[in-house]
């Protein structure tokens, strides 16, 4: 490239000066390609942080929503923004408005007539943190949230709290018939969720200390209603984008929902004290082809297990049959039961299309997790376990890429965002079992003697689950390891 370049500058001057100045031109645009080259190269590195506009239309509608706008008002401007996030979402509907943007504000957003979810049913834009005005966006700065309470239990039912309809499935498409992007929006259920009192007087609350905000989740159904952050009703028949968004306190998967073809990129989340798991995306190509994720810099920390016993779920990141993943550059902090689960096999006819199934594991950060990674059996009934030292022995058939996975260490600045009461009490969690089962008592002679089967009781304590994390608290964890987990959007 500089020999070709010098030839260029010798022919310059030989040349009229228009055509010198022809040449200068050509050097800069060939050193600009040559830049950009190198820029792209480095993106892996950090998430793609693109302004809107780069990434929308010039055409498309733009749509506003603002607590202080009005019902009747068009949403057409930043001058008449509508109230209700719901009615625009019905208004694009009707309208057949694929590829519009809605451009929300700071406040609590829950819905139509503050139902606690809202249902999104076209190809389109959603970011939040825009200011009151709609002339800055920041969303950490100007936070557009969906914080539930239990006042919307009667309506929200088993609606995920963004809600995406089955209208965006197809069937028969091969290729991905639009784009969703859900960008900067803050969803919280630790004000609808069930808990103990936060009293540390009485075990039975697995309440830690009087630091914290609530005792333990309530895993029982009911009164405990059980629906996601995230959900589709149906298979996604397109390309998702999730980013800067903060899942908090799931207490039925933070993000789930099936990929029928399409790329899907999840980057820059925080996804925090979900219950069962923090991420689940199914594959439902039949040949398992047409779907992708990329799953980068996002924190994934306290994901629970199903109930307080604590013998399942319990996974960050849990990869599904029928669709390839690469998970790079993200944090992983203390998972109940495994930070990445890759438990799910297809077997029998279906191997051939096992085999073709790879998931990529690299450069990210782990901290404290029951297990770093989890696995099927060998050969007994467990599930095997791995941590992040053993990476590099798997198989590089299932996962061929491994490099750059990291343990974080004491003294890390991520480890000083998280919550030091949270954190402390989940470092000393203990189940404590007790039975009242006697087979020899007067009551199970008495069912013994008359066929009846024996009876006893089982009693089990927690120091913790589930408690409630902190809103404030985890929204210090954006931008809380340079490189890895969420950045500041």
């Amino acid at each position: 490239m500089k020999k070709f370049l010098s030839v260029f500058a010798l022919a310059a001057l030989l040349i009229m000066p228009t055509d010198a100045q022809f040449l200068k031109n050509l050097e800069n645009a060939i050193n600009n390609q040559s830049q950009q080259r190198s820029q792209s190269s480095s993106q892996t590195q950090q998430p793609q942080q693109q302004a809107p506009a780069q990434q929308q239309n010039s055409k498309s509608k733009i749509y506003y929503v603002s607590n202080a706008g009005s019902a009747r008002a068009d949403g057409l401007t930043a001058a008449t923004p509508k109230k209700d996030l719901q009615a625009v979402l019905n208004l694009i509907r009707d309208n057949k408005e694929d590829g519009a943007i809605v451009r929300v504000c700071e406040g609590n957003y829950l819905g139509y007539m503050n139902s606690g979810y809202v249902e999104i049913y076209n190809w389109i834009t959603l970011e939040g943190g825009w200011n009151t005005t709609f002339t800055d966006r920041d969303p950490l700065k100007y936070i557009t949230r969906m914080q539930p309470t239990q006042e919307q239990l009667g309506s929200n039912g088993n609606k995920g709290v963004i809600q995406i309809n089955r209208a965006l499935d197809d069937p028969m498409a091969k290729q991905p018939k639009g784009t969703l992007i859900i960008d900067g929006i803050f969803i919280d259920l630790g004000l609808e969720n069930y808990y103990m009192p936060n009293d540390p007087s009485d075990p039975r609350n697995g309440c830690p200390s009087s630091k914290f905000e609530t005792g333990r989740l309530v895993d029982a159904t009911p009164p405990q209603v059980h629906h996601q952050i995230f959900h589709s009703d149906g298979w996604i028949a397109g390309n998702v984008i999730i980013r800067n968004c903060l899942i908090l306190n799931g207490v039925y998967f933070g993000l789930q929902f099936g990929s029928r073809c399409g790329e899907i990129e999840i980057c820059n989340n925080v996804i925090l004290g979900n219950r069962y798991g923090g991420v689940r995306i199914d594959g439902g190509d039949k040949n398992g082809e047409a779907s992708h994720v990329n799953f980068h810099h996002n924190t994934v920390a306290f994901s629970w297990c199903r109930d307080k016993e604590q013998g399942d779920m319990g996974y960050g990141y849990e990869c599904m049959t029928k669709i390839n993943c690469d998970l790079h550059h993200n944090i992983f902090a203390c998972n109940n039961y495994a930070a990445i689960a890759r438990t799910h096999v297809l077997s029998g006819p279906d191997t051939p299309i096992e085999n073709k199934r790879k998931t990529n594991i690299y450069q990210n950060a782990f901290f404290m997790n029951a297990a770093d990674l989890q696995l099927p059996p060998t050969g007994g009934g467990k599930w095997t376990n791995v941590k992040v030292e053993n990476f590099e022995d798997l198989d590089e058939r299932i996962i061929p890429q491994v490099e750059g996975n990291f343990e974080i260490q004491k003294g890390d600045a991520f480890i000083d965002a998280l919550d030091p009461d949270y954190l402390e009490a989940f470092a000393k969690l203990k189940i404590v079992s007790s039975s009242s089962f006697n087979p020899n008592s007067a009551a199970n002679m008495y069912r013994q003697a008359h066929g009846m089967n024996m009876q006893g009781s089982e009693t089990i304590r927690v120091s913790m689950y589930g408690n409630r994390y902190n809103f404030d608290k985890a929204l210090k964890l954006f931008g809380a390891k340079e490189g890895y987990g969420a950045q500041r959007p």
